[in-house]
């Protein structure tokens, strides 16, 4: 029998919209460079790959082009998965990831992520952003990966048609831009752009929310907050601050499984 592989649609509790996350349960470690040719197989903005270890699991992330460092939506697919599957029978799920140790537990909504807040810190825009968004921003910040903005306001949010081919030659790894909602049923709305790893627009970006969350907090005055990321696909991402720790909760739906037919490396 292949390996057994998954496609689960994160942030949202109906199938199509939220951020599709490819997640596969390995018996043991792969090689990097097998993960990285999955991931380009699967071509979704994130691909998982879930080792068991005792009574923990290893967790990797890949885009289509590079290993990344956190990811939130494709982190709450594995724990959907693991769970779905019967592979863990019990709440808490602990992940070892290269950003340390992160635990999922059930949540009302779904699955709730224990994460490392990361408050963005003001900072110059680069020279030509503005230009390469379309638009003025009234914050720009930085965080440990990602760039943050925050736009004048909704409107302006949904309204951007990037340069990415131009953006991916100035940022790095990701820019999360944001602004107040305009609609009560959420306290801000985002997208997130990652063309240098191979992700123009990703439909919703859990890890970018460890800079939104504390950011929204302070300037809302609020501990619990619920952001909409309107992406095409669109996905509710609920956020609570708690000091160095961010917490996410969002739905998980399953919609494929099946098994690779090449063997691990």
């Amino acid at each position: 029998m292949g390996v057994r592989i998954f496609i689960v649609d994160a942030f949202t509790e109906a199938p199509f919209l939220g951020n599709p996350a490819a997640v596969c349960i390995l018996e043991k470690e792969a090689s990097s460079p097998w993960m990285q040719a999955i991931a380009a197989e699967m071509n979704l903005s994130e691909t998982a790959f879930v080792v068991p270890q005792e009574e923990r699991f290893g967790l990797r992330w890949f885009t289509p082009a590079a290993e990344v460092d956190l990811c939130g939506h494709a982190t709450l697919a594995s724990a959907h998965i693991l769970w779905q599957t019967g592979r863990r029978r019990a709440w808490p799920i602990e992940f070892e990831t290269r950003s340390g140790s992160l635990v999922a537990s059930v949540a009302t909504m779904g699955v709730r992520l224990d994460f490392p807040a990361d408050p963005p810190k003001a900072a110059e825009v680069p020279p030509g952003l503005s230009e390469i968004l379309g638009s003025d921003l009234e914050f720009f910040g930085v965080g440990r990966d990602f760039m943050f903005g925050v736009m004048a306001d909704e409107a302006a949010v949904r309204g951007l048609v990037p340069d990415f081919r131009r953006m991916a030659t100035i940022v790095p790894l990701g820019l999360s831009v944001s602004a107040r909602s305009s609609d009560r049923t959420y306290d801000f709305v985002s997208r997130f752009f990652a063309p240098a790893v191979g992700v123009d627009e990703d439909p919703v970006t859990g890890s970018a929310h460890c800079l939104l969350g504390p950011f929204w907090g302070r300037k809302l005055d609020k501990e619990r907050l619920v952001g909409f990321q309107a992406s095409r696909r669109g996905g509710v991402v609920r956020v609570q601050n708690a000091g160095d720790r961010t917490f996410l909760e969002g739905g998980a739906v399953t919609v494929m499984s099946g098994e690779l037919l090449v063997d691990p490396e």
